[in-house]
């Protein structure tokens, strides 16, 4: 299945202050796009042509020939994500379910946001920070390099915030701390999240 550049689900300016009309569009119609371009050139002959974007991870994470396949397939999985995970108007109070599990899992939401942050400010060069669904069912926060995401580990994503630099650059420079909690703050789309989680579960 070639790969398809989803339009974004909202205007370029609809996440601001925190995210830039600018920064959405390099970021969507450049950098995703890249990775949409090249994962369908490097898909060519590799005999996953026919499999789904999920299964194409799985396969080329760890095979030495396929890395370059894996690293686009990957970021393009995580960037359809992404832009889900975010809404204009977003952040704010967590659906019931979600927030009963967060609370379960991590102590209380303010502990889990101050997690998920730390874990995309101490995420060394580029990479994501996640909330996943663990192996034994648990929440948990993680961080992975470069494209790595929970799929090719074999956990279930909920909500990831990609902090390489082009994700914020324009916007907050170096200031990836206040990037990463705008975001959980301000622009995640939290039905989607607990959308996500009833589907796990």
């Amino acid at each position: 299945m070639a790969f398809e550049l989803p339009p974004l689900p909202y205007a370029y300016d609809a996440l601001a202050p925190y995210m830039s009309a600018e920064t959405l569009e390099f970021h969507h119609d450049k950098h995703h796009n890249a990775y949409v371009v090249n994962g369908n050139n490097l898909l060519k002959g590799t005999g996953l042509e026919d499999k789904s974007l999920e299964e194409v991870v799985k396969a080329s994470y760890k095979d030495e020939k396929l890395t370059g396949l894996f690293n686009n397939a990957a970021q393009h999985w995580n960037h359809i994500e992404f832009w889900q995970w975010m809404k204009p108007n977003g952040g704010g109070a967590m659906p019931g379910e979600l927030e009963k599990r967060i609370v379960s899992d991590f102590g209380s939401v303010d502990k889990f946001k101050e997690d998920f942050v730390n874990a995309g400010v101490t995420q060394f060069g580029s990479g994501w920070c996640w909330l996943a669904v663990g192996a034994d069912g648990k929440l948990k926060v993680t961080k992975t390099p470069n494209g790595v995401n929970p799929v090719a580990l074999g956990e279930t994503a909920l909500l990831g915030c990609d902090v390489w630099e082009h994700s914020y650059y324009i916007d907050y420079r170096n200031r990836r701390p206040d990037y990463v909690k705008a975001f959980v703050d301000s622009m995640v789309n939290w039905e989607r999240v607990a959308e996500l989680l009833a589907k796990a579960s």
